[in-house]
C-alpha cells in the first residue's frame, strides 16, 4: 500500500477497526476514510454505493460487524445473519464495482467446524457441522470469505480473507451479556472486587480450550497481509497458544486482584470444547504476534478503567 493511498477501514469504531488506524497512522498512512455509523450506514445499500462512486477508496479493511458472545448469538440468530451478510456484501461489492485495488474480510475462528482437527488449519473450511451457538455469525462470515474467493476467480480481484483467533483489548465490549468471554470476565472480577463480594459463579464447566490474541497484535498482522498475500484461501492470525476457560479466569482475577471463590456452572453451554487456529501459513509469510496473555489482559483492564461507557457497551 503506498503511504497516500485512499484507505477506507469499515468499523473504525469498533475494537478491531480502532486497531487498525492505530496501526495505519503509527506506519505513517495519510489518508484514510473513517466513516461513523450515522454518517455511513453499511446496511443502506444505497448510501455505500454512493460512498464508493464518490470517494474510490484504493484499499479496503472490512472491520465492520456485528458481534457478542454466546447469549447474544444464541438469542438473535436471524439478526446476526442478516445484518453480517448485507454490510458484508454491500462493502465488498461496491468495493469491486469501483475499482478497489485490494479489500482484506475480517472474518472469525468460529467459522471452522465444530469438532475441526486441532490445531484448526485453513483447509478444514467447510468440511463438516458448525457450532450451533454461533451458526448464524459463522454461515455469515463464510459467505464474505467466500465471495472474495468468487470475486477473485471470476474478475482477478486481489481480495484477502483474515481469521483472527478470539481478540481482546483496547475498545473492547464489556455488556454484561453480549461481550465475549475475557472481557466478559474483565468486568464480572472488576465488579466483584469492588463490590466485596465472595465468590463469582462462572458459565459452564472451565473445560473447553481457547486461544486469544491481543487486537493490536492482529492490526499489526493485518497491515503486514495487505502488504505481502495475495491468494483464495483465508490466512489464520493467532498465537498457536491455548489454554481451559478455567485458566483464563484464573488468570483474569489474578490480573484484576480479585481474591474470593470461583464456581462454575455446568448447566451452562461451554460452546465449542477446543479452538486452536493452525498459524504455520501466517509463520511462513514471516509474522508472529508479541503480546503475551497475562500482559496483554493488564492493558485491556487499563483501558476497561479508563473507558466511562464501559458499562454500557
Amino acid at each position: 500500500m503506498e503511504k497516500t493511498a485512499k484507505i477506507y477501514v469499515a468499523g473504525h469504531r469498533g475494537m478491531v477497526g480502532s486497531a487498525i488506524v492505530r496501526k495505519l497512522q503509527s506506519e505513517g498512512y495519510t489518508n484514510l476514510l473513517l466513516r461513523t455509523h450515522s454518517e455511513l450506514d453499511l446496511l443502506n445499500q444505497v448510501a455505500v454505493r454512493e460512498f464508493f462512486i464518490k470517494e474510490k477508496p484504493d484499499y479496503v479493511f472490512l472491520a465492520a460487524a456485528k458481534v457478542g458472545g454466546i447469549i447474544a448469538n444464541s438469542r438473535h440468530l436471524a439478526d446476526f445473519m442478516y445484518e453480517n451478510m448485507v454490510m458484508q456484501m454491500n462493502v465488498i461489492h461496491e468495493a469491486w464495482k469501483n475499482g478497489c485495488k485490494k479489500l482484506m474480510f475480517l472474518g472469525s475462528s468460529c467459522i471452522y467446524p465444530k469438532f475441526a482437527p486441532q490445531p484448526m488449519p485453513e483447509s478444514c473450511l467447510l468440511t463438516s457441522s458448525l457450532e450451533e451457538t454461533n451458526e448464524a455469525y459463522a454461515l455469515a462470515k463464510i459467505s464474505g470469505l467466500k465471495y472474495c474467493e468468487y470475486l477473485n476467480r471470476q474478475y482477478g480481484t486481489d481480495y484477502i480473507s483474515v481469521m483472527p483467533t478470539n481478540l481482546y483489548g483496547p475498545n473492547d465490549n464489556y455488556h454484561p451479556e453480549h461481550s465475549h468471554v475475557l472481557p466478559a470476565l474483565i468486568r464480572r472480577f472488576h465488579e466483584a472486587k469492588m463490590s466485596g463480594i465472595k465468590e463469582v459463579t462462572c458459565w459452564g464447566t472451565g473445560k473447553p480450550l481457547r486461544e486469544f490474541l491481543y487486537v493490536d497484535d492482529l492490526a499489526d498482522a493485518c497491515v503486514f497481509l495487505m502488504n505481502h498475500y495475495s491468494g483464495n484461501e483465508t490466512v489464520n492470525v493467532g498465537t498457536g497458544k491455548e489454554l481451559s476457560i478455567k485458566e483464563l479466569t484464573e488468570l483474569v482475577a489474578e490480573v484484576i486482584g480479585y481474591e474470593g471463590e470461583i464456581k462454575w456452572d455446568a448447566t451452562r453451554p461451554d460452546g465449542t470444547p477446543r479452538k486452536l487456529l493452525d498459524v504455520t501459513k501466517l509463520k511462513n509469510l514471516g509474522w508472529e504476534y508479541k503480546t503475551e496473555l497475562k500482559e496483554g489482559i493488564k492493558l485491556a483492564y487499563r483501558d476497561f478503567l479508563e473507558s466511562p461507557m464501559r458499562a454500557e457497551r
